[in-house]
């Protein structure tokens, strides 16, 4: 199977490195900074969306979030390894897949240099396909990154949609996957409460890496049957 990983909130914590970044970016502008537990709300569209989530109405302008965004990814680029970590089980979990047979990719709103920056220092040699956010392809959750990763992995779109489990902790992650019509699992363990997942009807949800496992190895026989 093709397993599509999301990073921030499925595969990595990141969330007080980007909290911190956004307020440096937000003190360098001289506007009002957020406390770190209010990221979870702002973050998952990519960095653009999320200076203009943090921004008071009045200042959230197309020309200064491009130049805040220059601030953002400067800080990002030396910081974005100081608190975040694997959530527990991830990186046993991709081990074990990967010795499994399955392809794994990762489908980021992330800005692709850091995407692949964090895989490479987290989970070197793991993945065989991770992109993330780039100005050439329409940010999640539009399919397109989906549909990027099938034909690289693949060498062509035309892929049994059985074949392809998406993993994320996201609306964006719920509905990405229905635009790309894949089976969809949420993890609980992200920055979406649990009920707010509920109500978003993913194929399957999981709420540990073990129940995750599970769940693949099922699918995966299921599909050799």
């Amino acid at each position: 199977m093709l397993l599509i990983f999301d990073l921030d909130g499925t595969l990595l914590n990141t969330i007080n490195d980007l909290g911190e970044a956004c307020n440096h970016t937000l003190a360098a502008f001289h506007y009002p900074t957020h406390p770190l537990e209010d990221y979870p709300h702002l973050v998952g569209n990519g960095v653009n969306r999320l200076i203009f989530r943090a921004l008071p109405e009045e200042a959230r302008t197309k020309a200064d979030i491009q130049e805040m965004r220059q601030t953002f990814v400067q800080y990002y680029d030396l910081n974005n390894t100081r608190h975040t970590h694997p959530y527990e089980g991830i990186p046993a979990l991709l081990r074990q897949l990967k010795t499994d047979g399955h392809h794994l990719a990762v489908a980021s709103n992330k800005y692709e240099q850091a995407t692949l920056n964090l895989i490479n220092h987290y989970f070197p040699q793991l993945f065989d396909c991770v992109m993330g956010e780039t100005p050439a392809r329409e940010r999640k959750p539009a399919p397109d990154i989906v549909f990027d990763i099938i034909k690289q992995v693949y060498g062509s779109t035309r892929i049994p949609a059985d074949d392809i489990l998406y993993i994320g902790d996201s609306d964006v992650d719920i509905q990405t996957a229905k635009n790309a019509g894949v089976r969809m699992s949420a993890v609980s363990w992200g920055f979406v409460a649990y009920d707010k997942l509920l109500q978003l009807n993913p194929d399957y949800i999981v709420d540990n890496t073990d129940q995750l496992y599970q769940l693949i190895l099922s699918l995966s026989k299921h599909n050799n049957q």
